[in-house]
């Protein structure tokens, strides 16, 4: 039961009957990415992406929907994952004029590289999708994560008809973080096996065919709905960087105009 990976092929490379996902995946991301940033006026894109199969796919679909938007992609910049400095690749991009920067990869490669955008000079937004939406990503960039866009399966859990209850709980049992992205389609994977299980019992193959015909499961993620690969249906979110949190962007300041984005 996948909770927080977003390839694509993962449910839908193959038709492997024991593979279920409850979160969404790059196409859902990279289709609002695209569709939400041509209409904020960005057309002019570079994209750095580490060169892991979560890289590349989070650059496939991005270019793929962007084109369709209208944007442009000026250069690619595939990069290891590992890579500390980005001088090289910084300096190119100065020098091109991007509107914006798409990272595609996860915490530590967007943290360096918003590090050492001001260091050379680099002026363009920067975005992401959800690899780069957590804590870590804000304490690590530090008052340069601000203006950072996002995008995400989840809404913010107080959207849910259950999000309450559970921050309430969660709070009681003492955590010192707040959940993360993904907590709770972590939490809402193992609920949907526990409850497949308590209905059928321990029966590897009977848990499997239960949970291959999941409609209307009521979980803290909203309801949850296996298409035919068993890949649950959903929308993305669009989030940003505002005053040390990732903010719903229809509740943030940017979307009220109280706040530009570079671009603006």
């Amino acid at each position: 039961m996948v909770w927080g990976a977003i390839l694509p092929e993962i449910t839908y490379g193959n038709d492997y009957h024991e593979i279920h996902r409850v979160n969404g995946t790059m196409i859902n991301e990279g289709k609002l990415a695209a569709e939400f940033l041509t209409k904020q006026g960005f057309l002019k894109y570079v994209v750095v992406h580490d060169t892991t199969d979560y890289g590349k796919g989070q650059n496939k679909y991005f270019s793929e929907y962007l084109k369709l938007a209208g944007g442009e992609i000026v250069a690619i910049f595939p990069v290891s994952p590992d890579q500390q400095d980005f001088t090289a690749e910084l300096t190119k991009i100065k020098e091109l004029k991007p509107d914006l920067i798409m990272v595609g990869g996860l915490t530590p490669l967007g943290v360096r590289l918003r590090a050492q955008m001001d260091r050379v000079g680099v002026t363009a937004q920067l975005a992401g999708v959800s690899g780069i939406m957590n804590a870590g990503f804000l304490e690590g960039a530090g008052a340069a994560a601000e203006g950072t866009i996002s995008f995400h399966n989840g809404a913010p859990i107080t959207k849910y008809e259950q999000g309450q209850a559970f921050l309430d709980a969660y709070a009681k049992a003492g955590f010192r973080e707040d959940p993360d992205a993904y907590g709770p389609f972590a939490y809402s994977a193992a609920t949907l096996i526990m409850d497949a299980i308590e209905k059928v019992g321990p029966d590897r193959a009977k848990v499997k065919d239960l949970l291959n015909t999941t409609k209307a499961y009521k979980s803290l993620v909203g309801e949850i709905n296996f298409d035919d690969h068993r890949q649950n249906i959903l929308r993305a979110n669009v989030y940003v960087a505002q005053d040390g949190k990732w903010v719903y962007w229809p509740d943030s300041e940017y979307a009220a105009s109280k706040r530009k984005l570079r671009l603006n």
